[in-house]
C-alpha cells in the first residue's frame, strides 16, 4: 500500500465520516510491522481503518466503554511500553502498534448464593491472587486509571466492598492481566467482588423492588404493545424527541411522569 501525503482528506470508516482539519500533518505509524503516513488527528483504531484495514473485531462501542479495543504501543526510541483503548488514543509519531483482541483468562464458575462475602470464597475461586507479588504493573495498564493493585489487595483481604468500589470503572479490557507476572485474571476478580457485594452487602433498594412490583402487575403492558405497533419510523421521532436526561440529574424529573 502506498504511503498517502494529501493533507486533508474525507474518509469513511465504520460509518462516521471523518473530516480532518485543515493543514492537518502526516506522521509515521507502523500497523502489523508496516509503515503508513496517516493523519496526526485520529484515534488509533480510525488510523487503523484509515490505512486500509477493516475491523471484525476488537471494535465494540468506538466510545471507551465496551473495552473491546485494547492496544500496546511503542513509539520508537523510547523503550518504555504504552496501553491504551484504540477508540480513544490520539496517534503519535512512529508508533508501533499491537492489538489484542481478545486476551484469554481464567473465568471461574460458581453459584452466587453458595457464596459469601469474605476473602476465602476469592481465594477458593482465584487462588492466584495470592501470587499478588506488588509490582503494580496491572495498574500502569490500565486505561481506566484504576488502582488494580488495590482492590485486587482488598479481595485478598476479605474487603469485598472496597475491592466492588474501587473496580467500578473496569471495563473488562484485560489490559491489567496481559501485564501481570502472577498471571492474576484481575478483571474477573473484579466482576466476582461487584457480584459479591450486590448480593450480600448492599441493603435492597426499595425504589426497584416497587418498580417490579409494577412492572410484573402488568402496569406498562398497554403502553409496550402501543409501541409494538409503531413503525420504525414512528419508533425513531419518539426516540429523537424524547425528553433527555440532563448530565447533572440530581433531583430532576421528566415533565411526562405517567410511566414513573
Amino acid at each position: 500500500m502506498s504511503e498517502k501525503t494529501t493533507t486533508r482528506v474525507k474518509v469513511i470508516a465504520s460509518g462516521d465520516r471523518t473530516i480532518l482539519p485543515e493543514g492537518t500533518k502526516m506522521i509515521p505509524v507502523y500497523i502489523m510491522g508496516k509503515k503508513y503516513m496517516l493523519p496526526e488527528t485520529l484515534t488509533i483504531q480510525k488510523a487503523i481503518e484509515y490505512a486500509g484495514y477493516q475491523f471484525i473485531r476488537a471494535c465494540g462501542c468506538r466510545g471507551g466503554i465496551c473495552g473491546a479495543c485494547p492496544t500496546v504501543w511503542r513509539v520508537k526510541g523510547n523503550y518504555q511500553l504504552q496501553f491504551g483503548l484504540a477508540c480513544q488514543t490520539v496517534i503519535e509519531a512512529d508508533m508501533v502498534l499491537a492489538q489484542l483482541p481478545f486476551f484469554p483468562a481464567n473465568r471461574a464458575t460458581y453459584n452466587l448464593d453458595e457464596l459469601t462475602a469474605a476473602g476465602e470464597a476469592i481465594a477458593s475461586l482465584y487462588p492466584e491472587v495470592m501470587k499478588c507479588v506488588g509490582c503494580n504493573t496491572c495498574t500502569r495498564a490500565c486505561p481506566m486509571e484504576i488502582d488494580v493493585m488495590g482492590y485486587i489487595n482488598s479481595a485478598m483481604r476479605g474487603d469485598v466492598a472496597r475491592a466492588a468500589k474501587t473496580s467500578f470503572d473496569c471495563i473488562q479490557c484485560g489490559l491489567c492481566s496481559a501485564r501481570c507476572p502472577a498471571q492474576i485474571a484481575h478483571y474477573h476478580v473484579a466482576q466476582l467482588c461487584r457480584r459479591i457485594f450486590g448480593r450480600y452487602v448492599l441493603p435492597p433498594a426499595a425504589h426497584l423492588e416497587s418498580r417490579v412490583e409494577e412492572i410484573t402487575s402488568g402496569r406498562y403492558d398497554g403502553f409496550l404493545e402501543e409501541l409494538k405497533g409503531k413503525s420504525e419510523d414512528e419508533l425513531r421521532k419518539l426516540y429523537v424527541g424524547r425528553e433527555p436526561e440532563p448530565q447533572d440529574s440530581t433531583g430532576w424529573e421528566p415533565r411526562d411522569k405517567t410511566y414513573l
